[in-house]
């Protein structure tokens, strides 16, 4: 792991005693963003940072759902959560960037509210595009950059600038179905695809 992931991970960590004291704030800001990103999941879907498990009652009955997180501490709480729930989830630590799975093991991947926090978006990206079957689904829902004063002055500030999720998507390979955005305009909710025939094995080598 390196530096920057493990300082990521560090911070997650030191923040997930206090994070589901902003759930509710949270709810108002994105309204039913996580609801309906969630209900488009089919099959067998891998979740990316799934945090506290905010998006658990969120998914249909049917799916079959693995959740991925880098810190230790929050998966600790997705499992209280998916315990109170009753909720069926294989919970796994891992890195983003580098996703513990097969090529194209999942039907859907998800991933709400945290690729801007990823240290290198793209390369996530590329793992979720590799973990997906051909014809997968991608659904992402994240925070974008600023371009109005007073906040373009904070995002150029930032050592990583935030991108667009559909732009960092569509480099990868992703094909764009739709987007829009909530939140007064601060965040992006993004429904891709990766191409090919549903049931075709991904390229590797």
């Amino acid at each position: 792991m390196d530096e920057d992931t493990a300082r990521v991970r560090g911070d997650w960590d030191r923040m997930a005693a206090g994070y589901d004291r902003g759930e509710r704030l949270q709810r108002l800001v994105i309204g039913d963003t996580r609801a309906r990103l969630c209900g488009r999941a089919r099959g067998r879907t891998l979740e990316v940072a799934v945090g506290s498990g905010h998006d658990l009652p969120h998914y249909p009955a049917g799916v079959g759902l693995t959740g991925l997180d880098l810190s230790p501490a929050m998966l600790a709480l997705a499992r209280r959560r998916a315990a109170a729930l009753g909720r069926a989830v294989t919970l796994v630590e891992g890195d983003a960037q580098d996703l513990p799975f097969a090529d194209g093991d999942f039907d859907t991947v998800l991933c709400v509210l945290a690729l801007c926090t990823i240290p290198d978006q793209r390369r996530a990206l590329a793992e979720m595009y590799r973990v997906l079957r051909p014809g997968g689904l991608l659904l992402l829902a994240d925070h974008i950059e600023y371009t109005r004063v007073p906040w373009r002055w904070r995002e150029s500030a930032r050592a990583r600038p935030r991108r667009l999720p559909r732009a960092l998507a569509r480099e990868v390979g992703f094909a764009v179905d739709r987007h829009d955005r909530t939140a007064l305009g601060f965040v992006e909710r993004v429904v891709a695809h990766r191409p090919g025939t549903p049931g075709e094995r991904p390229q590797t080598g």
